[in-house]
């Protein structure tokens, strides 16, 4: 079967190919894929090529399939998982497979599986992991954003906190606590809020910060403070921009200090911040990760010492961190919907995922099957003055507040221009 994909050969070398797949084996499963949303990740691996860890060295004579937030469905299964899988059936993926201490993953390793591409093989290795998950939601949308959700979901439940006394490290945020997402205005940031204030372990106080109005202002009208209050959760946005000493108006609300930090920028300052802002036995959790391999920032070990703050890091979540996140999503309990501000097509992923950085905005949902350039809901109406297509799809996210959903997805796919 032929496959259109996007490929990665080296350093910003990614090239849109058709090519013939080859037959599955037994321990294999051929699948269709219909959304890929574009990760950080992916351009990070986009930038780097080779010197990636998760990237093959050899991959300029065998490259590999790029993009690891997908969803589609099973058109084939090998004789091994028939008794597990079987055709049609929608699944999502868990790229983070975590065998034996290896870093290869979906969308980063792989000759013939990846997000960017419209047929892939799922290789061994993810079914013998259990890292291919069946999903029972209506919109495929969804199951590519359960990669990025397990993300934040995993950062929840690395985060840890000690009694005195004792040497248990309680798993997860601390319940009823202060907590804190600086930088978190963009779109993980938003899944993190949304998740925080849902999860059966929520803390009383969240803050997220943000130097940027416009996307503290989005992200108001996406995860509201009235839906946190429902929840017992008292949700304030905050452009630390406009306050001379942020981290005094800050610590007004946790006089005592925050319980959970999470350092969602790679930079320096917010890092510092982050520390400076935690109380007693407090966790930084530094989310972001850096592409400079000597990033590093201070941090004030008189409180280590005293204090008992620490730090951890979490990069992707693992399989139960996303059946969370599929399951919370299937009963309508989070809605990431809020991430996507652009949708495109398989013919604009190369340029996006390269420039991803210097394009303002949110997640950028790549419908793999059509062509289309990358297109901002934003702009539905305007380009729907003189597109029919575009015209509709305003008409459908307008009526849901602006919102990528289910609606939108199914006419897109029925109405765009085919790759």
């Amino acid at each position: 079967m032929k496959t259109k994909a996007i490929r990665l050969y080296g350093e910003n070398d990614l090239r849109l190919e058709e090519f013939e797949l080859p037959e599955i084996k037994d321990d294999e499963i051929l699948a269709h894929i219909i959304s890929d949303s574009i990760c950080m990740s992916s351009h990070k691996a986009a930038l780097q090529g080779a010197k990636h860890k998760r990237v093959p060295d050899d991959c300029a004579q065998n490259p590999i399939i790029l993009g690891h937030e997908f969803c589609g469905t099973i058109v084939k299964v090998g004789k091994k998982w028939q008794d597990k899988f079987k055709e049609g059936e929608k699944f999502a993926i868990q790229p983070a497979h975590n065998r034996n201490g290896s870093l290869c993953a979906p969308g980063y390793s792989y000759k013939y599986c990846g997000g960017g591409a419209t047929y892939v093989i799922i290789p061994a290795d993810t079914l013998e992991m259990d890292c291919l998950l069946k999903y029972n939601g209506d919109a495929f949308f969804y199951g590519s954003l359960s990669e990025p959700m397990s993300c934040v979901i995993g950062g929840a439940h690395a985060n840890y906190h000690t009694k005195g006394g004792s040497y248990v490290h309680d798993m997860g945020i601390k319940e009823g606590g202060a907590a804190a997402i600086l930088a978190g205005a963009g779109p993980m940031g938003l899944g993190a809020v949304d998740y925080l204030i849902t999860c059966d372990r929520r803390p009383s106080l969240l803050i997220v910060t943000d130097i940027d109005s416009a996307r503290l202002a989005r992200a108001a009208e996406v995860v509201t403070v009235e839906k946190a209050a429902k929840n017992g959760v008292k949700l304030m946005y905050v452009n630390t921009a406009n306050y001379e000493d942020p981290l005094a108006y800050m610590k007004k609300f946790a006089p005592e200090g925050f319980d959970d930090v999470f350092v969602f920028a790679p930079v320096k300052p917010v890092v510092e911040m982050g520390d400076a802002l935690l109380g007693k036995d407090g966790c930084l959790n530094f989310f972001a990760g850096p592409t400079n391999t000597e990033f590093s920032a201070m941090f004030n070990f008189y409180n280590v010492h005293y204090a008992s703050t620490h730090i951890v890091g979490t990069s992707g979540g693992n399989t139960d961190d996303m059946r969370e996140a599929l399951a919370m999503m299937e009963k309508g309990l989070i809605n990431p919907a809020g991430m996507i501000t652009h949708i495109c097509g398989l013919d604009a992923v190369a340029e996006t995922t390269i420039n991803l950085d210097k394009i303002p905005g949110g997640k950028k949902l790549c419908y793999t099957n059509i062509s289309l350039p990358l297109t901002a809901i934003s702009d539905f109406a305007e380009l729907g003055k003189s597109d029919p297509m575009f015209a509709k799809l305003a008409e459908i996210v307008g009526e849901n507040g602006g919102l990528w959903c289910k609606e939108a997805e199914d006419y897109l796919l029925a109405n765009a221009k085919a790759i």
